[in-house]
């Protein structure tokens, strides 16, 4: 099965492109930052670039939302494409095929309360 899901923030403003046939192609790039320590104890922070595109219509309540910076997750498939530019060079696009994006609302990190000596965990049932 070919299927990815991917939640990032937007690169930039979502690109718009309508054909005479009537089609629409919606594009954006989506940054997704992993972060975790290596082996040497360092914190490292990687962050992957993808292509992102849908098209048709389904999105259009969608597209004036998908703007620089916002939080989406996106359910696709990856789609490996190649081309010939104008000098005759062949070119190679990997991107993902939004078949669900949704808005992902950012959240403040939680604070946990303090816990007093006086009532910590001396009265717990258990």
């Amino acid at each position: 099965m070919n299927q990815v899901k991917l939640t990032g923030n937007l690169g930039k403003d979502a690109e718009i492109k309508c054909f005479e046939s009537g089609a629409r192609k919606t594009n954006f790039s989506l940054a997704t930052t992993e972060r975790y320590t290596n082996r040497r104890g360092e914190n490292v922070t990687e962050t992957q670039w993808h292509n992102i595109s849908f098209w048709g219509k389904n999105f259009e309540n969608l597209e004036n939302r998908l703007k620089k910076g916002t939080s989406v997750s996106v359910l696709g498939k990856i789609s490996y494409n190649r081309y010939t530019d104008k000098e005759g060079k062949t070119r190679y696009i990997t991107e993902i095929i939004a078949q669900e994006v949704q808005l992902v609302e950012k959240t403040q990190p939680s604070v946990a309360a303090p816990v007093s000596p006086a009532t910590g965990t001396d009265h717990l049932p258990f």
